[in-house]
């Protein structure tokens, strides 16, 4: 039942990619209910099969799968209601993609790191903020690829203004930082919560986290700081943008990649 229910989600975010790229590729409209639709009960599928994966047993499992799953969702989530306002159909395959991918390899390749979130309270609230920023950045990521695609095409003299699939680069220029504001004050939320409440912060195994997380939360303060100060923009900010999400994800999933994964 469970590997249907992930399945089903799959296919459902497959149904949704499959209608925007045709639009994307031969600059048609989009059918916007079609994608809504599908995704939404792909969300749903998606957050059903995450129950099951998390909840089911005993504490939390928070395998390096689930919790990627669970990112894939939370991203997915806010991209989609983004698109009632924006155009994004440039980054919403690519979203639905790893939404599928991570969901269909959390449900088929199991793996447990459980945790006991009624005990430790505080816990709970560092993770989640953790959960979100990353998310969030991740977004931004997303975001300031657009942005790059957007710029070099209309530096190269593409006829974007005619595709009515294109967001104006302004708008995603806004929206970008905007985004990175965002998860930057809860990146920092999260890094004062891991001093507070995580007693192990900087133990074996654990201090890189604290670190990367730390230099990335530099980089998108000093990102921050040369927009609106300097007047950053192009490939610098995209620069910026990625390698802060590269290093929250190095800080995130790195050891416990080599360990669920490569050791397990």
């Amino acid at each position: 039942m469970d590997n249907l229910i992930a399945v089903s989600a799959a296919i459902l975010y497959i149904l949704a990619i499959a209608t925007i790229i045709p639009g994307l590729v031969h600059q048609t409209g989009i059918r916007a209910k079609t994608v809504l639709v599908s995704a939404i009960l792909a969300l749903v599928f998606h957050a059903w099969s995450l129950a099951d994966l998390i909840l089911s047993g005993s504490g939390q499992n928070l395998s390096i799968l689930n919790v990627a799953s669970l990112i894939s969702f939370i991203i997915s989530v806010v991209m989609s209601g983004a698109m009632l306002k924006t155009r994004l159909w440039f980054i919403l395959p690519v979203v639905y993609s790893f939404s599928a991918l991570n969901l269909l390899a959390a449900t088929l390749l199991p793996s447990s790191y459980i945790t006991h979130f009624e005990n430790d309270p505080k816990l709970l609230i560092h993770i989640s903020l953790a959960l979100f920023s990353y998310s969030t950045l991740t977004i931004g990521a997303l975001y300031a690829l657009q942005l790059a695609w957007l710029d070099n095409r209309l530096k190269a003299k593409k006829a974007l203004a005619i595709n009515p699939n294109v967001p104006p680069l302004m708008l995603i220029e806004r929206q970008l930082f905007k985004i990175i504001l965002i998860g930057n004050l809860l990146l920092t939320a999260t890094l004062l919560t891991g001093f507070t409440f995580v007693h192990d912060m900087f133990a074996q195994g654990k201090a890189h986290k604290a670190i990367l997380s730390f230099i990335a939360w530099i980089i998108y303060s000093v990102l921050i700081w040369g927009h609106y100060q300097k007047g950053w923009r192009g490939k610098k900010v995209t620069w910026f943008a990625i390698a802060g999400a590269t290093l929250l994800t190095i800080a995130y999933f790195g050891s416990r990649f080599v360990r669920e994964i490569i050791l397990n």
